[in-house]
């Protein structure tokens, strides 16, 4: 009995001494940190830091870091002793001060009220017992009447009672800023360079690009730019800085909290950015150090093209909206009062190519273009915008900007058919296209085929192109003061 009394002393001795040898040992300021940020509001940063760590096993402390990390995404290693730090916990704390969660912490324990004495215009203090805050959110102004606030005070209960109320301490569990703590146990006591990476969101990017057109349309200049926006509480000081473009799977409910060869006549300037491949993404790293402060937007040049080669493009697309809802609807494809009310507007086009040869040539991010154009007085003004998707090097992009003012069109049906008990229809459609401008133009007519997906066009006085199963193309010149007019007759059948 008694060699197991002692054996219990020994143990709880040892545990003693075990606790007690715990140490909570705070970091300094980064070293390092490396920023990978994805355009879907996320972002992977990684950090090195410095720290002593003793032998044994410690608590290390992280602090000012991000206060929207996902606490699930953690990981910490010594790159001085890999195998020699190991974690046994790893915690995120975020139970930030505020004056309701002070007061919850001070119910059952003594707080003080200064109060000010009418006549002699001077302050006391009145200590007493705090038995319910009755807040539910953080007063606004101090020394006002704290609503619903109950204490004792020299053995007597006081509502709502006056005065300016003060804590003795910080109670422990609060902090001022979201941490990071391991539980670390460590073989080799000294210096430490440790690194940590984590998620967050509310670090973000997106691309957006302006462009300006030449008198004639003939040329642009394209500059673009990535937008930062940090939203994280934390500023990243000379932080190395990595963006992916493409569409990365995240599980969204899961996640809470070189020069280029070119024939310019201008030389362009060296890139700052250098897009390489990850796995099926693109990823540019900035050529050099930067800082993201804390709720702050920054811009950052990605790339720049002079003398880019465009054409300007009309296009008439004359079916109503209304009717492209019912694309190849079973139930009402012979219905012949559907598809014929028409749209007027003909759209205008810019389209270039990113390649190498207009000074572009690298992936290009998704984003919205802006485009600019210099009136008679030599003024800039804008003239439309549009967004691009992904588009990758020797593709072309095509930016819809408005409508053309002088150009209208006009799409009518002239005639139905039924044929074979309801199994062929035929159909013939005749648009107009009306140029008012002072110069010919060149008008894409699109039509689609939105009745049925089996179809041929038996008849037509233009010559047309098929683009897909659902789209066929008509291109006309139209001089000037000038109507062109096309007429078709295609059959579905089933």
């Amino acid at each position: 009995m008694k060699i197991k009394i002692l054996f219990f002393i020994l143990i709880l001795g040892v545990n003693i001494l075990y606790l007690n040898a715990q140490q909570k040992i705070i970091s300094g300021e980064r070293s390092s940190v490396d920023l990978t940020i994805y355009n879907q509001n996320l972002a992977l940063i990684r950090e090195e830091r410095t720290i002593n760590i003793p032998k044994g096993i410690n608590y290390v402390i992280i602090p000012d870091i991000p206060s929207t990390i996902d606490g699930t995404s953690l990981h910490f290693s010594s790159l001085t002793e890999p195998f020699a730090v190991r974690v046994l916990e790893q915690n995120y704390q975020y139970d930030l001060v505020n004056q309701t969660k002070l007061l919850e912490k001070y119910i059952g324990k003594e707080i003080e009220f200064i109060r000010l004495n009418e006549e002699t215009k001077k302050e006391y203090t009145v200590k007493a017992k705090l038995l319910a805050t009755g807040l539910q959110a953080p007063q606004p102004y101090p020394g006002i009447s704290q609503t619903g606030m109950v204490v004792e005070i020299e053995g007597k209960l006081e509502l709502n009672p006056t005065g300016r109320l003060v804590l003795p301490s910080l109670p422990e569990g609060l902090i001022l800023k979201p941490q990071l703590e391991w539980l670390v146990e460590n073989t080799k006591p000294g210096l430490h360079q440790i690194e940590i990476s984590y998620l967050a969101n509310q670090l973000s990017w997106y691309a957006n690009y302006v462009a300006l057109l030449n008198k004639d349309d003939s040329k642009l200049e394209i500059t673009g730019w990535v937008t930062l926006t940090n939203n994280t509480g934390t500023s990243f000081k000379d932080a190395g800085l990595k963006l992916v473009a493409g569409d990365v799977n995240i599980l969204q409910e899961e996640f809470r909290t070189g020069r280029y060869a070119t024939d310019m006549m201008m030389k362009t300037a060296e890139p700052q950015f250098k897009q390489t491949e990850l796995f099926e993404y693109k990823l540019y790293t900035l050529k050099r150090k930067t800082n993201i402060n804390s709720n702050e937007t920054k811009q950052v040049e990605l790339i720049s093209a002079k003398n880019v080669s465009t054409k300007k493009v009309f296009i008439y697309d004359g079916l109503a909206d209304q009717w492209r809802a019912w694309y190849r609807s079973y139930s009402y494809r012979n219905q012949s009062s559907f598809g014929q009310q028409s749209n007027p507007d003909v759209g205008v086009f810019v389209i270039f190519r990113n390649d190498e040869r207009a000074g572009l040539g690298i992936p290009l991010p998704k984003g919205k273009v802006r485009v600019y154009k210099k009136d008679e007085d030599g003024k800039e003004q804008f003239i439309g915008e549009d967004r691009i998707d992904h588009t990758p090097k020797d593709e072309e992009i095509r930016l819809y900007l408005g409508n053309a003012f002088d150009i209208i069109g006009e799409r009518a049906q002239i005639d139905f058919k039924t044929l074979a008990s309801g199994r062929v229809i035929e159909e013939t459609i005749r648009i107009k296209v009306r140029n008012h401008k002072s110069e010919m133009v060149e008008v894409l007519i699109y039509e689609h085929p939105w009745r049925w997906s089996e179809w041929e066009i038996i008849k037509t006085d233009t010559p047309w192109e098929k683009i897909d199963q659902s789209t066929i193309k008509f291109p006309v010149k139209i001089a000037k003061d000038e109507e062109k007019m096309v007429t078709y007759t295609i059959r579905y059948s089933w």
